[in-house]
């Protein structure tokens, strides 16, 4: 009788095995070659690069129409700050699809190729938003930067008085703790460009910026790309801000629906009947 109990447990478990492989191998297609695949995700972030280089070449004069007789304070203006070599152009999609959904934005031309020191690039963003708030009804502005573009906003909210102008800082890929990818800057541009030498791990810009928390008021969000070799994550990741990652590359943080979805969420929080689907953070 034993016996018998035996062998029937043997062909259950010989039928789970079997069962177990022919889901795996039915599945393979979509684990290999899906959208969350590692295949996947490289296709999707080269093609997420070739936008960025496409919209990066329009430069800095962009038409926009400034609506700010339609702000409130739960709606406050977004500025866009781009990054290291970028263009007001590079941010194009991230704008246009702000602008479809109600936001009003605006954006500042830092130069033709963004490369100053970042500190006089916060001040020049100081005395923009003074003029932006001068012309609304908020005295709130929310700000969105990409890569070194962060650092400017960074700056500007703890070093010169930003934290009673900003409600929201999102950082895209920020290196706040440096990163040697800027050594290509120094290497070419080392001479014209004091940001270069800013951008590197322990380089007393960061330094001086590390220095103090947050200042209170001021809600400070992080968006990582787990692929990213100019920016890696561990060197977006800051005591104090709310640190998202997602599986895509540099570029592909101001092009991915899937970073809209999440910078828009943060902007405007929406009720949870209304929330915009995301897919589970890899943190």
């Amino acid at each position: 009788m034993s016996e018998v109990s035996e062998q029937s447990k043997s062909r259950k478990a010989l039928a789970l095995r079997s069962s177990w492989l022919v889901r795996w191998a039915l599945e393979a297609p979509t684990r290999w070659l899906g959208r969350r695949s590692t295949i996947g995700q490289d296709v999707a972030g080269g093609a997420d690069g070739l936008s960025y280089l496409r919209h990066l070449a329009r430069g800095n004069r962009l038409r926009r129409r400034d609506a700010f007789s339609e702000l409130s304070p739960e709606s406050p203006p977004v500025l866009i700050i781009h990054g290291f070599l970028g263009t007001r152009g590079s941010m194009y999609i991230l704008e246009r699809r702000l602008v479809a959904d109600g936001f009003v934005c605006v954006s500042f031309n830092l130069g033709t190729l963004n490369v100053r020191d970042i500190r006089r690039s916060a001040f020049l963003i100081h005395r923009k938003i003074e003029r932006i708030l001068a012309q609304t009804p908020s005295q709130k502005i929310d700000i969105i930067g990409h890569s070194m573009g962060g650092l400017i906003g960074l700056y500007y909210v703890k070093k010169l008085g930003g934290h009673a102008r900003v409600r929201k800082l999102i950082m895209l890929g920020t290196p706040v703790r440096g990163t040697w990818a800027a050594l290509a800057g120094v290497m070419t541009l080392g001479l014209w460009s004091t940001s270069s030498w800013q951008l590197l791990p322990r380089s007393r810009f960061l330094d001086e910026l590390a220095q103090g928390p947050i200042p209170d008021g001021v809600e400070v969000s992080t968006i990582a790309a787990a692929r990213d070799w100019v920016v890696p994550l561990q060197t977006t990741r800051m005591t104090g801000a709310t640190a998202m990652t997602v599986p895509l590359g540099h570029s592909s943080l101001v092009v991915s629906e899937e970073v809209y979805r999440r910078v828009v969420n943060t902007l405007r929080p929406p009720h949870e009947d209304q929330l915009i689907d995301e897919p589970v953070a890899t943190d």
